[in-house]
C-alpha cells in the first residue's frame, strides 16, 4: 500500500474555478462528490452533485457572460483552501448587470474532490 500524495488545494481551487469560467460543465461536475454540499446566500443550502449542477446550469443560463477573477487563493489546511473573490456578469433575462464580491471556503476530500463550498457575499 502506497503513501497517498498531498493535496494542493489552493491548485484544485485553481483547477475548478477555471473549468467554472471555461463552463466546463462536464469537468464542473466530476469536482463534487456525490453528496457535497454547497451553502450561499444567494442560491440557500444546495445538497448532493446533482442539485449543484443544476443551480449551475440555472446561473450560468442566465449570466452566460460571467467574469470572475481570485484576488487571493491560500490554503486553510491540508484539504481545504479559501478564495476571495469578484464578478461581473449580466442578466440574459433582464439586462441588469450584477456585480458581486465574496468568499468561498472549499473542502475536498482525500482523493482531491469537493465536499463542501461555503460562500459569503461581501
Amino acid at each position: 500500500m502506497g503513501v497517498q500524495p498531498a493535496l494542493d488545494p489552493v491548485a484544485l481551487v485553481r483547477r475548478f474555478h477555471a473549468a467554472i469560467s471555461a463552463l466546463d460543465f462536464a469537468a464542473i461536475e466530476d469536482f463534487f462528490t456525490e453528496d457535497a454540499t454547497y451553502s450561499s446566500g444567494k442560491v440557500g443550502g444546495l445538497k448532493g452533485r446533482a442539485e449543484i449542477m443544476a443551480a449551475f446550469r440555472r446561473y450560468f443560463a442566465e449570466y452566460r457572460d460571467q467574469v470572475a477573477e481570485d484576488c487571493l487563493i491560500e490554503p486553510l489546511s491540508a484539504v481545504s483552501a479559501r478564495s476571495i473573490w469578484h464578478l461581473t456578469a449580466t442578466s440574459a433575462l433582464t439586462g441588469k448587470q450584477l456585480r458581486r464580491q465574496g468568499e468561498e471556503i472549499i473542502t475536498f476530500d482525500q482523493g482531491g474532490r469537493i465536499v463542501s463550498v461555503d460562500v459569503t457575499d461581501r
